[in-house]
C-alpha cells in the first residue's frame, strides 16, 4: 500500500486564533515568533507510508518548524504503551504532538498529558459530527479530529450476485448466508478481529452496540453492560464460533490476518475497516472487482459501528505549542485531508469530501462509509480505558472460545468494569 507521493505545500488559509496559541497562516519561515519552533510528531506506524511525503509538504513552506516524524509500532497496543511511557515523563517527553487513537483521548486528557483546546477556534461544524466527541474528555475538546473510521460489512458481490441474493442487512440474514452460501464455494461465512487485542473490543462493543446495548455510561463513571442487548451480541458471536460460520482460524485474527483471508478468497464475508477494501480492489488483488461493502448488520437491521480514527493532540509538555497548534490546522485542512484520503485511504474528518463526484467515484464505498459513520458510537469513555479495553478482551474471548456461556460472561463483564470504575 506505499503509493504514496509528496503532499503539495502552502495548504493552510485556514485563521485560528487560540489561548496559548496564534495560528494566522502560512508563512515561510516564522520560527522567531514565540512559541515556535521545530516539533516531533509521534504516530502509529504508517501502513501506508502516506504520512511522511505529506509532512514534507509542511516542511518545505516551515523551515523554521521543521516536523520530524516518529512512527512507533504498528500495533496500537504497542504505540500507546510507548506513548505513555514517554508522557510520564513530564517535560523530559520527545513528543510536540501526538497522532493519538481517538480512545485514548479521555485517558490522556484526565492525566493531564494533553492539553484543553477552545471549542470555537476549530471549525468543528465542518467536520463530520460523529467524530468531534471522541475529541471530547467531561465537556472540553481536547484534540482535534483527524482521520475516522467506521467498520463495514465487505462481502463477495460475485457470489451473492450469482445466488440471486442481497448483502445481509440483519444477523439472521448473515448467519444464514454464512451457514448456507459460504460451504458451496469452499469459504468460510464470516470472520473480523478475534484475537485478545484492541480489536476483540472494538468487535464485541459494535456486537453490543448493534443490539441496543452500551457498556459504559457517564464517562466511565458507571457500567451499563449487564443486559439483554449484550448477551445477545456476544451470544451472536459466540454462536458463531460453536457453530463454525465463524472459523475458529478468526481467534488469531487482526486487522491485516483478517483482510489476507478475504483477499486470498477464503471468506464470504468479512467486517473491517474500509482500508481493506481499498486494499483487496486494488491491481493484482485475487478479488478486484468481486467485492462490496455494506454497513454491518445488526439484530434488527443495519447495525451499529465503532468509531475509529485518530485524533491530533498537543502534549501538555511541547516545545513549541504554537507551532504544534499550525501544524494540526494544516492536517485538518480540506487540501490535506483530501490528500489523507487520496493518498492514505484514510477516511477524512471533513464532511463535505464524501459528497465530492471525483473522490466518490474512485473510492465508491464512501456514500456506505458515510452512513455507517452517521450511526457509529465511540468505544466506551473513561479514564481507564487502557484496562477497560483488556478487561473486554479477556471476558470475551472466554465466551468465544466457549469458556463461559455469554450471560455468565455478561455478568463477570459487569463486575469486573466496576471494580475499574471505583478505581
Amino acid at each position: 500500500m506505499r503509493w504514496m507521493r509528496a503532499a503539495g505545500r502552502g495548504l493552510l488559509v485556514l485563521a485560528v486564533v487560540m489561548t496559548g496559541y496564534a495560528v494566522s497562516g502560512v508563512h515561510a519561515d516564522d520560527s522567531d515568533a514565540a512559541g515556535r519552533g521545530p516539533l516531533t510528531l509521534a504516530t502509529a506506524g504508517d501502513l501506508t507510508g502516506y504520512l511522511g511525503p505529506l509532512l514534507q509538504g509542511w516542511n518545505r513552506t516551515h523551515p523554521g518548524e521543521r516536523v520530524t516524524l516518529v512512527e512507533l509500532p504498528d500495533s496500537a497496543d504497542e504505540t500507546y504503551a510507548q506513548m505513555v511511557t514517554d508522557l510520564r515523563g513530564g517535560d523530559r517527553s520527545r513528543f510536540d504532538v501526538l497522532n493519538i487513537d481517538v480512545n485514548w483521548t479521555s485517558e490522556f486528557a484526565a492525566a493531564g498529558w494533553i492539553r484543553p483546546l477552545p471549542r470555537n477556534h476549530f471549525p468543528l461544524d465542518t467536520f463530520l459530527p460523529s467524530v468531534v466527541d471522541t475529541a471530547t474528555y467531561d465537556g472540553h475538546l481536547y484534540a482535534v479530529p483527524y482521520v475516522t473510521n467506521a467498520g463495514l460489512l465487505l462481502y463477495r458481490k460475485d457470489i451473492l450476485d450469482k445466488e440471486g441474493v442481497p448483502p445481509p442487512r440483519t444477523w439472521a440474514e448473515l448467519e444464514h448466508d454464512a451457514k448456507t452460501i459460504a460451504p458451496k464455494y469452499g469459504l468460510d461465512g464470516y470472520a473480523g478481529q478475534f484475537l485478545p487485542y484492541e480489536g476483540l473490543t472494538v468487535n464485541a462493543a459494535e456486537a453490543v452496540y448493534s443490539a441496543g446495548g452500551t457498556i459504559l455510561g457517564d464517562e466511565g463513571e458507571r457500567v451499563t453492560v449487564d443486559s439483554a442487548a449484550a448477551r445477545e451480541g456476544i451470544g451472536f458471536l459466540a454462536r458463531g464460533f460453536r457453530e463454525g460460520w465463524i472459523p475458529k482460524q478468526a481467534l488469531t485474527y487482526k486487522e491485516e490476518e483478517s483482510k489476507d483471508a478475504f483477499q486470498d478468497g477464503r471468506l464470504l464475508f468479512l467486517r473491517n475497516w474500509p482500508y481493506a477494501y481499498a486494499v483487496a480492489s486494488a491491481q493484482g488483488s485475487k478479488i478486484a472487482g468481486k467485492i462490496g461493502a455494506v454497513p454491518l448488520p445488526g439484530r434488527d437491521g443495519p447495525g451499529r459501528s465503532v468509531l475509529g480514527g485518530s485524533n491530533l493532540a498537543v502534549n501538555t509538555h511541547a516545545r513549541h505549542p504554537d507551532s504544534a497548534a499550525r501544524l494540526i490546522a494544516y492536517l485538518t485542512s480540506e487540501r490535506v485531508q483530501r490528500q489523507v484520503l487520496t493518498r492514505g485511504a484514510l477516511p477524512p474528518v471533513r464532511a463535505a469530501l464524501y459528497q465530492d463526484p471525483a473522490l466518490v467515484r474512485k473510492f465508491p464505498y464512501l456514500p456506505t462509509l458515510r452512513a455507517a459513520l452517521g450511526a457509529a458510537k465511540p468505544r466506551p469513555k473513561s479514564p481507564h480505558y487502557d484496562q477497560v479495553s483488556l478487561v473486554v478482551q479477556a471476558v470475551v474471548h472466554d465466551a468465544l472460545t466457549g469458556q463461559q456461556t455469554p450471560a455468565a460472561a455478561v455478568r463477570r463483564l459487569a463486575r469486573e468494569l466496576d471494580a475499574v470504575a471505583r478505581r
